[in-house]
């Protein structure tokens, strides 16, 4: 597992969206989590050992600090082969019984929500546009879904 970096109030994620067609925007996840020291981002795409034959490498992962076990993933939908993403590590998350999923669909600009529920993964909201992405067990953080989805302007 790739070594982690402790969130704190004001940091941030970067998220790459790859090249396919169309040259992709990329947009930052700011992240405030109070001083949550029980919680740990790792690096993006850190690959994460489930089992001794399966592992994942989620765009975003959040895990406890104390047992390393992911509480929180973010995966980027690749739209060349969205089945991956969108069918297979869902049902590796929903195995894992994780908490909280958030599956970022590029394609249509939006956001789906899972909780982790006694029957598996349960969509909680589909965001778009001005809606406001959140997470009740990290009450500092709210992210505007149109935010993510942002072109980046180029530094001057």
């Amino acid at each position: 597992m790739a070594s982690a970096t402790e969130l704190s109030l004001g940091s941030a994620v970067c998220f790459v969206r790859s090249a396919g067609a169309s040259v992709l925007a990329m947009a930052c996840v700011r992240a405030g989590v109070a001083d949550f020291t029980s919680i740990q981002l790792l690096p993006p795409r850190s690959e994460i050992r489930l089992a001794v034959d399966t592992k994942v490498c989620p765009d975003l992962a959040l895990t406890a600090a104390v047992t390393g076990k992911l509480w929180l993933a973010a995966e980027i939908i690749n739209s060349d082969d969205h089945r991956a993403d969108t069918v297979v590590k869902k049902e590796i998350y929903e195995e894992l019984k994780l908490p909280r999923l958030w599956m970022i669909d590029p394609r249509y600009d939006n956001v789906e929500v899972y909780h982790g529920t006694q029957y598996g993964l349960v969509l909680k909201s589909m965001l778009a546009g001005r809606e406001i992405l959140s997470e009740e067990l990290l009450p500092e953080f709210q992210l505007a879904i149109s935010e993510l989805f942002q072109m980046p302007h180029p530094q001057s």
